[in-house]
């Protein structure tokens, strides 16, 4: 029977058969198959099944079905078959079309019904048919089924047939496809429009030019679909894919951001296109959340902004460390919570990650307070000021003033409705209410004010700046007119002597500033650089490495480069390029000469610590923020020898020697990372893995080895993660005065992490981790390495550096003090804390040594710092002063300030809306210095004192007091100078009328006025009114409105920040010219005035004289005789250049106050 007849046999035996019986009287049986289409083919034959089956197929079938055993019906499937129900099916390999073989089959017969079936006890009724489960086009089986209700032992003859049978069934007619094709046609799939006679080649270059094997290109839609894979090359070939500019592709590789693009229009049947990758760019919290301070039943919204290549597709907020559901509170990025509850309270953060990785933001601080509740403890905290010397309080029995300050803490103030990331107006506690008091002194009486009532007022809006000098780390030489970018963007440039000042823009929440040098003398440097974020400046003495002289390379050689700096010791590790590895940007091979330059920070080595890139830290799978140790950073500078060009380098490897890596664990985890310069970030490069390599007959090495790229990117590390992980608590103080009220903010603390070494096989002068971080009101907590089973296992350095000056540390030799130290007994054995100079006095005291032993829970002197650990940062940055800490301190200087309205120059956002301030106008303060010259062969006591001239609001009263100690001249003995600060002239706090400040200079005993500076006399005599001077023991006038210059003696500066704007005029007052600076007192050069001083009377002491006689518990004012000359050594520790502010207010974000005086100082 022919194949093509098939269907109509099939017609005719089961229909005409089974036309004169009834349709319930038959009934198809259950599929077999008893034969596969190996052989000659696939034989299903009658006889064969019945020997398998026995009785389950009738005597006498009337018809038969066949189909595949992939549920296709045989005559759908092309094949020649032959179907008798008589004797079977069976299909012939011989008989198919050239190169094709019979399918698997399987059939059924129709069969009479047994009529023994049902009777009592058999078969149950059948089923309903399942729905047919087939999608639109396709075809599919419904089942039924039926249960047998005979005993047990008659089932084998009254439940003869299966339980289960199946029928084909047909999907639902599919959706006409709507897609139309300007060009081609459109395929099966109807996703795309297919051209035929159309070919797309293409190359993909991964990042800097390299070629991209592997790289996969799809065709992009909602479900992208698989063309094709780049080959060895980069290179592809996709047929098919129409020109018409509508056909969107995209291309993946691994590591790279995902790359779209469109096949341009073209008539040409053949398209070539040439694809450039960019690195994927991990996720990089761009804004955190801020801190929040809302009244119960209120709303609020923390928002998380983070940028990537591909961008996170997903965000989760976390509330005191545990998921919101996000199924209640419907957030994505922005998280608003309404009807605020006590409970909700506590610290939110957001974790956002997609395909680039994870990232967690830095929490935010919700503050909830009671509709009743006060938004801010309306008692004053208190705050200690140091009065003058002459001003000694027997009531107290100190030199110290309670003048009172309101806490540090945002307010609930008046917001309106709108559902805002940041606060239209911040809210901070501040003055409500201050009082005047009259402070008693010898012979006069001091005004000063007093906080008596703290509330919620608008926050004080600053501005942070960072400054600092870019030099080199060997010799200093500064970083001449070097650029420095941001963001990939210029923002600033060094000066001549490579100093930088720059603002950070408002909302930055990590600073990445990367210099480099156009003269190419030093490497390119990223630094993460702490700021104030409450404003002010900071500054950073930024070391940068030299870059070192190339060496020529042959691109077509195999070439070895050595990493190691410390001469007598083997290389750390090493770098081989492989023969035709150098690419030009474009992707083309390079072939010739290669200079190579490449700098290798060496570890080893601790003086480089201070020039080591970035803060070590990459981002966790999870998201969190974590710490590297390192084994060495290197710079690689490749170049064409003869046009310059930079030049890339395919897959290089580097090898760490092992036996350099002193802590075994480390060797399994070692990884090979590159340095993001826009987030100051390391991310993974590739891992290295252990080789053992002989060198000679008998010398055996193993080297740690990866491989890696040189692309856009030049700046290497060899690290491992480190997990253990502690705090240092540091606090820093204006003076050996330990008291709160004398720590100083701004001061940037230095932790070095030192190579561990008791127990270990290492160089004891080797560092691993460099950290920075700014003091704030409550000190500084230095992330850290320590051990929890040797204390000895992490030693560190610690140091500290305010304007570019070291200060000290607290002394550890000739005997060890605990209570100045700040940390008790037996904990400070343990820690072994020695100050630098503990074994050789000649050097510098700048800098302690600790050994970093992770707190024992067992043990309680343990548990409150200095040093805690990792988990318990919030507990090191909230501990109370009492709490165990480390010390900095300056060496006084001999000056002393006075402000009638404190205020703490370390915190801006602490001024004060007051006639009286020495400020009178935030973000923008004005230094003004008068030079003075003494003829005297004793260094005197020059007082400024500063009242108003000429406003009305201010005539006759105090603005402070500057007390200033000349410094003799390094050729004349009988010589002296002093840089002395009076407040400037100008407009008042409510910008609506100038005072020029009436400033008397009085210096210290028996002294006469010899002469005033000709140019400062004239503009003074020039620029009314006049002030008298009939006293020739001092000199007073009504301070200049004009910022003169050296040639009148007066140096006047004004900047966003108090210190810097001090800093740089005093500078310039030392140097006597109005744009150069010096740290050495000029005293012939731009003096102002000058006195002749001679032996003080017998009944007179000097100010510090006065000052040494009230702190050593002396009363009164009773006469101390002199001697003429001050004892050798006395002035060991005094600078050339003045100290820091002696006594500034630390009180924040006062509100305006009644400014009306009474007093008279």
């Amino acid at each position: 029977m022919s194949w093509v007849s098939m269907c109509a046999v099939l017609l005719m035996l089961g229909i005409g058969r089974s036309s004169a019986q009834d349709v319930d009287d038959v009934e198809w049986t259950t599929w077999f198959n008893v034969d596969h289409p190996g052989g000659r083919g696939d034989y299903e034959q009658l006889d064969a099944i019945r020997f398998y089956y026995r009785a389950r197929v009738c005597a006498a079938p009337l018809a038969m079905e066949a189909r595949t055993t992939d549920w296709i019906p045989a005559a759908s499937t092309g094949q020649k078959v032959h179907v008798d129900p008589a004797i079977g099916f069976w299909c012939v390999n011989d008989e198919q079309p050239a190169g094709r073989n019979c399918s698997n089959y399987a059939v059924r017969f129709l069969c009479p019904k047994d009529k023994s079936a049902s009777v009592k006890g058999g078969w149950g009724p059948w089923s309903e048919w399942s729905d047919c489960p087939a999608q639109c086009g396709q075809v599919a089986v419904q089942k039924r089924s039926r249960t047998c209700n005979a005993k047990s032992h008659q089932r084998g003859q009254q439940c003869n047939g299966p339980t289960e049978e199946g029928r084909m069934c047909q999907g639902p007619e599919c959706p006409g496809c709507d897609l139309q094709c300007t060009m081609g046609r459109v395929n099966a799939e109807c996703d795309a429009c297919m051209c035929e006679d159309h070919t797309l080649l293409g190359s993909v270059r991964s990042t800097g030019g390299l070629p991209a094997p592997g790289a996969a290109i799809l065709r992009s839609g909602p479900q992208p679909k698989l063309l094709t894979v780049s080959d060895h090359n980069g290179h592809f070939r996709i047929p098919g894919v129409c020109p018409d500019g509508n056909s969107s592709l995209t291309v993946q590789l691994a590591n790279h951001a995902p790359h779209d693009f469109i096949v341009p229009l073209s008539a040409e049947r053949t398209s070539v296109l040439h694809v450039k990758l960019e690195r994927a760019k991990k996720p990089y919290v761009v804004k955190n959340p801020e801190p929040k301070a809302r009244r119960e039943g209120q709303t609020t919204a923390f928002c998380c902004k983070v940028s990537g290549a591909p961008e996170p597709t997903d965000f989760q907020w976390f509330h005191n460390g545990s998921l919101l559901d996000r199924s209640v509170l419907h957030y994505d990025s922005t998280l608003v919570l309404r009807n605020l509850r006590m409970s909700q309270a506590g610290e939110y953060y957001c974790r956002a990650s997609g395909a680039a990785g994870a990232v967690k933001s830095k929490p935010a601080t919700l503050t909830i307070i009671g509709q009743e509740e006060a938004s801010c403890d309306p008692k004053p905290e208190s705050h200690l000021i140091r009065l003058p010397h002459d001003c000694y309080q027997n009531q107290t029995d100190s030199l110290y003033y309670d003048v009172g300050r309101c806490p540090l803490a945002t307010c609930v103030g008046q917001l309106d409705n709108g559902i805002r990331c940041k606060d239209s107006v911040s809210y901070c506690c501040g003055v409500a209410k201050m009082e005047e008091r009259q402070i008693r002194c010898q012979g006069y009486q001091l005004p000063t004010m007093v906080v008596t009532e703290c509330g919620c007022k608008k926050c004080v809006e600053t501005k942070a700046i960072v400054r600092g000098r870019a030099v080199a780390a060997d010799t200093g030489e500064p970083m001449r007119f070097g650029h420095i970018f941001m963001n990939g963007v210029r923002v600033s440039r060094t000066g001549y002597k490579g100093t930088f000042s720059i603002q950070v823009p408002q909302g930055t929440e990590r600073l990445v500033l990367t210099f480099v040098d156009n003269m190419q003398k030093f490497v390119n440097t990223t630094k993460v650089l702490p700021f104030n974020s409450k404003g002010g400046a900071v500054y950073h003495e930024i070391k940068l490495l030299r870059k070192k002289a190339p060496i020529t390379l042959r691109s077509t050689d195999s070439n070895t480069l050595e990493l190691g700096e410390v001469s007598g010791k083997d290389p750390m590790a090493s770098i081989e390029v492989p023969p035709n590895s150098f690419f030009r940007e474009n992707g083309e091979v390079y072939v010739g000469n290669v200079q190579a330059s490449v700098t290798f920070l060496d570890p080893r080595d601790v003086s480089t610590a201070a020039a080591a890139q970035s803060d070590l830290n990459f981002v966790g799978s999870d998201g969190d923020t974590l710490p590297l140790r390192t084994y060495g950073m290197f710079s690689v500078d490749f170049r064409d020898e003869e046009a310059g060009e930079s030049l890339n380098a395919g897959e290089v490897k580097v090898k760490l020697d092992a036996s350099q890596v002193t802590m075994p664990e480390h060797l399994n985890n070692m990884m090979l990372w590159s340095l993001n310069p826009d987030t100051g970030l390391w991310e993974e490069e590739g891992h290295l893995k252990m080789e053992t390599k002989h060198r000679g007959k008998r010398e055996e090495r193993t080297f740690l080895i990866g491989n890696m790229e040189i692309r856009e990117r030049r700046l290497f590390n060899l690290d491992v993660p480190e997990n253990r992980r502690c705090y240092v608590k540091v606090r820093v103080f204006r003076s050996e005065r330990f008291m709160p009220s004398e720590q100083v903010e701004g001061v940037v603390t230095t932790l070095i992490n030192m190579e561990p070494t008791p127990g270990y096989s290492s160089n004891p002068r080797a560092w691993g981790r460099f950290d920075s971080v700014v003091t704030g009101p409550n000190g500084a907590c230095l992330p850290a390495f320590c051990d929890d089973q040797r204390a000895d296992a992490y030693t560190a350095y610690v140091m500290a550096n305010l304007g570019g000056e070291e200060l000290e540390a607290v002394a550890s030799s000739p005997k060890l003090n605990p209570n100045s130290i700040g940390v008790p007994q037996p904990y400070l054995g343990k820690l072994n804390y020695k100050r630098t100079d503990h074994d050789d006095e000649r050097v510098k005291k700048t800098a302690f040594s600790i050994n970093l032993a992770k707190p024992s829970p067992n043990a309680a002197e343990e548990a409150n710092g200095p040093i805690y650990s990792f988990e318990n940062l919030k507990e090191c940055e909230e501990a109370p002063f009492n709490a165990p800490h480390f010390r900095f301190f300056r060496v006084e200087g001999d000056r002393y300030d006075y402000n009638t309205v404190p205020f703490n120059e370390d915190d801006p956002m602490s001024w004060t809306a007051d006639y009286l301030s020495w400020w009178p106008k935030p973000m923008e303060y004005r230094a003004c210095y008068i030079k003075v010259r003494i003829n005297s062969p004793h260094e005197i006591n020059v007082r400024s004192r500063n009242m108003g001239g000429t406003h009305p609001h201010t005539v006759g009263q105090l603005y402070g007091i500057r007390d200033t100690r000349s410094i003799r001249d390094m050729d004349q003995s009988t010589v002296s100078a002093v840089c002395l600060e009076f407040k400037c002239s100008g407009m008042l706090y409510d910008q609506s009328r100038v005072d020029r400040t009436l400033v008397k200079v009085i210096p210290q005993g028996s002294c006469k006025r010899d002469s005033v500076m000709p140019m400062l006399q004239e503009y003074l005599v020039n620029h009314l009114p006049l002030a008298v001077n009939n006293d020739t023991n001092e000199f007073t006038m009504l301070a200049p409105l004009d910022p003169l210059g050296h040639n009148y003696g007066i140096y006047t500066v004004t900047d966003q920040d108090p210190r810097t704007a001090k800093e740089i005029a005093l500078g310039r007052c030392f140097d006597g010219t109005s744009d150069g600076t010096s740290r050495v007192m000029k005293s012939n050069e731009g003096v102002a005035l000058t006195f002749t001083c001679g032996d003080r009377e017998v009944t007179r002491t000097s100010v510090f004289q006065q000052l040494q006689s009230a702190q050593a518990g002396q009363r009164g004012a009773s006469a101390v005789v002199t001697s003429g000359r001050q004892p050798q050594g006395q002035r060991g520790n005094r600078r050339q250049r003045g100290g820091a502010t002696g006594n500034t207010r630390g009180n924040r974000r006062r509100s305006t106050r009644n400014p009306v005086r009474n007093a008279r100082a």
